[in-house]
């Protein structure tokens, strides 16, 4: 089996796991466009992290996208006619994922893993379909079983956000969102931007502070899984900023993560629990039930952090992370 397949089956384990079914570094020498103004002034083209390159007869304007990434192209004033992937709560709320979407006006072709609406997603007549990539050359969210009739449909985009730092994933969206037609001059991108960079300051300055350890995570019914944060765009970066993450000493196939059962939840000391903040994932009102999780001194402490583990690749939607974990890191007392 090879390295990047076994990346995949253990991230979808991962989801599978917490209820839903759950590449190599980022390649932006790939990655190029060219656009006149306008939907449909001249030829448009961008090449993917696939190595793909898209041409369409104009810029893209009916644009379908994983709901993650149909987030930040909200953030850079591109909308998109239809989404898929987590994007309501059974409660009918906007999913975490969804960011500033408006999701009761967007066509939703599919809420979970393995649900995509292929009827409805010809009839949007759509321009282009872009996702996410967590295993190699695989859009996030678009099933396996009907890929080849999806993708036939409309041209696709594919961006990695897997083994590359924050930074590098925030331009390379930002640099899709620019070809799509996005002012990354505007006020509202110049100040998310700078209002990012502030934050940057801000957690290297907390972790400077104070001694913290840190456990990023994720809770089903029959797992506690401890993640690896070089496997983690956000917590890579973390990482580069100071950040003392526990790092699993025995990860399963793929690196992603160690699972433990729930009595060995206890593996790992930490003075901070970085827990998993997805639909998908037990939350701590969730565990409580669990006597090993009540026992963990970070949760005795009230020291666990809501993560959120598939961010908005937007400086809109990562600066309130640093600012968030700065926070929880400065405010944390040290119990290991």
């Amino acid at each position: 089996m090879s390295r990047a397949r076994s990346h995949a089956l253990s991230r979808r384990g991962l989801f599978t796991a917490c209820g839903t079914l759950g590449l190599a570094g980022l390649v932006s020498a790939c990655g190029g466009s060219s656009s006149e103004s306008g939907a449909n002034a001249g030829s448009w083209t961008f090449t993917d992290d696939r190595g793909e390159t898209v041409e369409t007869e104009g810029t893209p304007s009916d644009i379908v996208a994983f709901i993650g990434t149909a987030a930040v192209l909200k953030d850079y004033g591109i909308e998109c006619v239809g989404v898929f992937g987590p994007t309501t709560t059974e409660g009918g709320e906007a999913d975490v994922q969804a960011g500033e979407v408006d999701v009761d006006s967007v066509e939703v072709l599919g809420n979970a893993w393995g649900e995509f609406s292929v009827e409805d997603y010809a009839a949007l007549e759509p321009d282009v379909l872009i996702s996410s990539m967590y295993e190699e050359d695989t859009l996030w969210y678009v099933p396996e079983e009907s890929a080849d009739e999806i993708l036939a449909i409309a041209p696709s985009i594919g961006l990695d956000v897997v083994n590359a730092s924050l930074p590098e994933s925030l331009e390379r969206h930002a640099e899709l969102a620019e070809a799509l037609g996005a002012d990354l001059d505007s006020d509202k991108a110049t100040e998310a931007k700078s209002r990012f960079d502030d934050a940057v300051e801000v957690l290297r300055e907390a972790v400077a502070e104070n001694d913290i350890k840190v456990l990023a995570c994720s809770g089903d019914p029959d797992l506690f899984y401890a993640s690896n944060p070089e496997m983690s765009a956000d917590l890579r970066y973390f990482q580069e900023l100071g950040v003392d993450f526990v790092v699993p000493d025995n990860l399963d196939d793929g690196d992603f993560f160690e699972s433990l059962s729930w009595e060995n939840a206890d593996k790992y000391d930490a003075d901070i629990l970085f827990l998993d903040n997805r639909s998908s994932a037990l939350q701590p009102e969730d565990l409580e039930s669990k006597p090993t999780w009540n026992e963990l001194p970070a949760v005795e402490a009230d020291q666990v952090v809501p993560w959120v583990s598939e961010p908005r690749f937007s400086y809109a939607g990562c600066a309130p992370l640093l600012e968030d974990l700065a926070e929880a890191i400065r405010n944390a007392r040290k119990l290991t």
